[in-house]
C-alpha cells in the first residue's frame, strides 16, 4: 500500500503522505469552549498524518449543537487551540480546522438568550440533543432571513480568520452529516422559495458564498470543503442526489479550493461523478460499497489507484491508532475503537491508546 505514502500538494500544503486524520466530534471541550491540553495531546499523537482535520468547531454560539463542543468565536478559544496546533507542528504535522455550524441541530440549551436554533427552513430534524440531565428534542428551528444569512456567512469568515489567528494552517468546511451547509443542501430541509431554495442552483447558493466568504477571508488554497452524498444524519432526505452533488462541486471548482473532502456512502458511482467535475485535489473517506464500513487502509490505497481520490481519510483508525502510518506499513495489527468513550470523558478511549510493540 505504498501509494498511501507518497507526498501530496494540496493548495499551499505539502504533505508527508495521504492519510488524513478524518474530522471526529470527542465533546471533551470546557464548557466556554476552550479546547484543554488534553486535546493538544491527542491531535499532536497523530501527527504522523499528512493532514489532521479537527472535530467541528462552531463559528458561532448559536452554531453550536453538542455540549462540550469547541469554538473559535472568542478570545479565549483562540488562546487555547494555539497549544494545539503549536503542539501539532512541533512534531511536523499539518493541521486544519473543520468549522461546522450545526444550524436546526442546535437546541436552547446551548445558548445564553434560550433562542431557537436557525436552518434554512422550520422543519424539526427529529433528533435529540444529550445533556446530562437527559435527552432532549430538537424544536422547529427558526427560518433564516436573508439578514440571517448574511450573518452566518459573515460568522464563517470570521472562524477563519480566527483559526489562522490560532495557527491553524487553514479551515475545512462541513457541508456533511446534516448540518447547516446540508441543510441547505437537501430539498427535504430546505423548502425555501427565494434565490437560497428550489432548483439545485438555488440550494449550492448558501456552500459557494461560505466557501467563497471564507476563501476571501485567509486565501481559497487554505479552504477544503466536506461534502457527504446521499447521507441522512439528523434527518436528512435528498430527492436529487446524483444532480446535486456534481453541481455543488463544479460551483466550488471555479473558488480555486485547497481541495474537497468526500465520505462516500456506498456510492463509488457518485464519488467519479464528483470527481469528473471537480478539478483539484480530492480527499476521500472510502466506503466504496454499503458494506464497507469502517472504512480501512486497503479502501484508500484502492481509491488512490482507481484514481478516484489523491489522499483518503480515516476517523475511528486514527482514533484508536495514534501511530497509524507505522501500523499500515506493518500490516497491522489495529487498535479496536471503544465506542463507549467515543464523546466526553478524560484521557481514557482519547490519549491511552498503545503504540505499536506496547
Amino acid at each position: 500500500m505504498e501509494e498511501l505514502f507518497e507526498p501530496l500538494t494540496a493548495g499551499k500544503l505539502e504533505l508527508r503522505n495521504r492519510l488524513v486524520m478524518a474530522p471526529m466530534t470527542r465533546s471533551r471541550a470546557a464548557d466556554a469552549g476552550q479546547v484543554t491540553g488534553l486535546t493538544a495531546e491527542y491531535y499532536a499523537q497523530r501527527a504522523a498524518a499528512g493532514l489532521i482535520i479537527t472535530e467541528g468547531v462552531q463559528p458561532s454560539e448559536r452554531g453550536q449543537g453538542y455540549i462540550w463542543t469547541p469554538g473559535l468565536h472568542s478570545d479565549d478559544q483562540v488562546a487555547a487551540w494555539r497549544r494545539v496546533t503549536g503542539a501539532v507542528h512541533d512534531e511536523g504535522g499539518v493541521i486544519f480546522a473543520q468549522i461546522m455550524h450545526t444550524g436546526r441541530i442546535g437546541h436552547p440549551y446551548l445558548y445564553a438568550d434560550g433562542g431557537l436554533p436557525v436552518a434554512p427552513s422550520a422543519i424539526a430534524s427529529g433528533e435529540r440533543l444529550f445533556t446530562p440531565e437527559g435527552m432532549l428534542e430538537h424544536p422547529v428551528p427558526r427560518e433564516m432571513t436573508p439578514e440571517d444569512i448574511e450573518t452566518v456567512v459573515a460568522e464563517f469568515a470570521d472562524a477563519a480568520r480566527n483559526a489562522i489567528a490560532a495557527g491553524f494552517d487553514g479551515v475545512e468546511l462541513h457541508g456533511a452529516n446534516g448540518y447547516l451547509i446540508h441543510q441547505f443542501l437537501a430539498d427535504g430541509s430546505n423548502t425555501r422559495t427565494d434565490a437560497y431554495g428550489g432548483p439545485v442552483r438555488n440550494r449550492i447558493r448558501f456552500a459557494v458564498e461560505v466557501a467563497r466568504a471564507v476563501g476571501d477571508a485567509i486565501g481559497a488554497d487554505r479552504v477544503g470543503f466536506r461534502m457527504s452524498p446521499g447521507n441522512t444524519l439528523n434527518g436528512i432526505t435528498e430527492s436529487d442526489t446524483a444532480e446535486l452533488y456534481p453541481a455543488l462541486a463544479a460551483g466550488l471548482a471555479p473558488l480555486g479550493l485547497a481541495y474537497v473532502h468526500v465520505m462516500e456512502t456506498g456510492d463509488r458511482a457518485m464519488t467519479r461523478r464528483i470527481r469528473a467535475a471537480w478539478p483539484g485535489t480530492l480527499i476521500l473517506n472510502p466506503h466504496p460499497t454499503p458494506e464497507s464500513f469502517p472504512a480501512r487502509p486497503e479502501y484508500g490505497a484502492d481509491a488512490l489507484r482507481e484514481g478516484v481520490a489523491d489522499a483518503v481519510a480515516f476517523a475511528q483508525l486514527w482514533l484508536a491508532n495514534p501511530d497509524l502510518p507505522d501500523r499500515i506499513k506493518a500490516g497491522g495489527p489495529y487498535n479496536e475503537a471503544d465506542p463507549a468513550t467515543f464523546y466526553g470523558g478524560d484521557h481514557r478511549g482519547y490519549t491511552d491508546y498503545p503504540l505499536l510493540g506496547e
